[in-house]
């Protein structure tokens, strides 16, 4: 009898020392800052997926490509892959804004000049049909020149981050640029895209007239 009374007394004081912590993960205080995203997943992206995508870029000739588009609660972010080829001078009007979404570049190879400002010349709305402007970046401007525009010199490892309003506008390529692109979306302009919506597009040419 004493036995078991002792047994049941050293249960009865491990649930005493349990209960502060089990009280900690199950308690909510209304007060407390409340998760935005409540109870969303994590997101993982290999490296095979992403270097996929640059394969996917060289062979068919294409520039940007977005791998995920992510709910965070209050935003979504979007990670895409760019690849450009070599360029001797800039394109006409190639200068380019986003009004609603932010991005930030992690250079993965190559090197480039790129020029960042505000103060776009000669603003032309970019069609709200284009498929870059639908599922990748929204609404913006295109644009001739950058005033008193700055130019950075990128090279592999560097990271460049480019608010929504501020014009981005590669200048010279040398080679190529190949970089991890991460949009942040406040306004949720662009749609959602999974990991199986990945997989479907990498396993079938990518549609034309991006």
């Amino acid at each position: 009898m004493k036995r078991t009374l002792g047994v049941v007394l050293a249960a009865l004081a491990g649930v005493a020392c349990l209960a502060p912590a089990l009280a900690a993960q199950t308690k909510v205080n209304p007060t407390d800052p409340q998760p935005s995203c409540n109870m969303c997943p994590g997101t993982y992206i290999p490296l095979s997926e992403l270097e996929a995508y640059t394969a996917k870029a060289v062979k068919e000739q294409l520039v940007d490509q977005q791998v995920r588009d992510i709910e965070l609660g209050k935003a979504h972010v979007g990670i895409g892959m760019v690849y450009r080829g070599k360029l001797d001078k800039p394109a006409p009007d190639s200068v380019a804004e986003h009004d609603l979404v932010s991005e930030v570049y992690h250079i993965i190879s190559g090197s480039a000049t790129l020029v960042l400002g505000p103060e776009i010349t000669n603003r032309q709305r970019r069609p709200a049909t284009l498929r870059t402007v639908v599922e990748f970046n929204g609404p913006g401007n295109n644009g001739s020149d950058i005033r008193n525009g700055v130019a950075y010199q990128l090279k592999a490892g560097d990271v460049v981050v480019i608010p929504a309003g501020t014009g981005h506008w590669f200048t010279k390529i040398d080679d190529h640029i190949n970089y991890l692109m991460v949009r942040i979306d406040p306004d949720k302009a662009t749609p959602l895209r999974t990991e199986v919506q990945s997989k479907e597009y990498l396993s079938k040419p990518a549609p034309r007239g991006q």
